[in-house]
């Protein structure tokens, strides 16, 4: 599109050197602007507050995303160091079809790394959301990193041997589960293998049954919400003092396992789930890959 050719343009101009600033960080700086947006597909609705905002909620998502790798820090110029810049533009050019234009320079070389136009159908969030999905997967490949794998985190579950008694407990269980899911998202997120996919959508297909014992169906509702990997965790309660910790990892498209790990019989009351399910995905999942 005109704003890639014209940077690159620019850029020709502004000689060698601006690329060659050092940055006073180890991570590679990146510049990554807003892109634009044409809509030629003559709908009667005009839909520009609309596009917009999942415009804005793309690059939002494309910036967390690459963000999240510790390698790559946010620049917000090439005057500022950036190592590569990110520029594109999307258009919609039908009702169902849409096409975007992305770009990735090395400003230090000046020369296109990554230059490809992508065609998505839908002009609705789900679509949208996809589409961010695969533009960050190839940026992340062009700046020869590999990709974060999409993680489906499904909420931890109880199984609990000890027969305890319904109502306050239960409350309290549900909340320090809760916990448990919540810390090992974060703890995941934060290794930068892994960005985490938002599995609330998914809430009523999984309600009603436990997916440990679902023979693997958590894989294809991971699959549905453009995930590359399904994870369920499991709290065993042994006594009220004793539990194990367990997962499974599996790939969304096959449903193969790919990972598991199990914590074997640890002491300490349900407060102390937490620490353990974090300190379990650490060493068989985050430290082993």
């Amino acid at each position: 599109m005109r704003r890639i050719l014209s940077f690159l343009s620019l850029l020709a101009l502004m000689g060698a050197g601006l690329g060659g600033q050092a940055a006073a960080t180890d991570a590679t700086a990146i510049a990554l602007d807003d892109f634009s947006y044409t809509d030629t597909s003559a709908e009667p609705t005009d839909q520009g507050a609309v596009h917009e905002r999942r415009l804005q909620t793309f690059m939002v998502a494309l910036r967390r995303n690459i963000s999240a790798d510790p390698r790559y820090r946010l620049a917000s110029s090439v005057q500022d160091g950036a190592a590569f810049k990110v520029i594109g533009g999307i258009q919609k050019t039908s009702t169902l079809v849409q096409w975007a234009k992305v770009a990735v320079i090395d400003v230090g070389a000046r020369k296109l790394v990554m230059d490809k136009l992508y065609t998505f159908r839908g002009d609705n969030d789900e679509s949208w959301e996809r589409a961010e999905i695969f533009v960050s997967r190839e940026i992340m490949a062009a700046l020869g990193a590999p990709a974060p794998v999409a993680l489906a985190v499904f909420n931890f579950e109880l199984e609990d041997a000890t027969a305890a008694s319904a109502g306050a407990s239960a409350m309290s269980d549900a909340s320090y589960l809760a916990e448990v899911t919540g810390s090992v998202r974060e703890a995941l997120g934060q290794s930068g293998r892994y960005r985490i996919v938002d599995v609330d959508s998914a809430s009523s297909e999984a309600r009603g049954r436990a997916l440990r014992d679902c023979d693997g169906c958590e894989a294809a509702i991971a699959q549905k919400l453009g995930a590359d990997q399904s994870l369920i965790g499991v709290v065993r309660r042994v006594s009220r003092t004793e539990y194990t910790l367990g997962f499974q990892v599996r790939d969304a498209r096959t449903g193969a396992v790919v990972s598991r790990g199990d914590s074997g019989l640890r002491l300490g009351a349900d407060y102390s789930w937490k620490r353990g399910a974090v300190r379990l995905v650490s060493e068989r999942l985050i430290e082993n890959q």
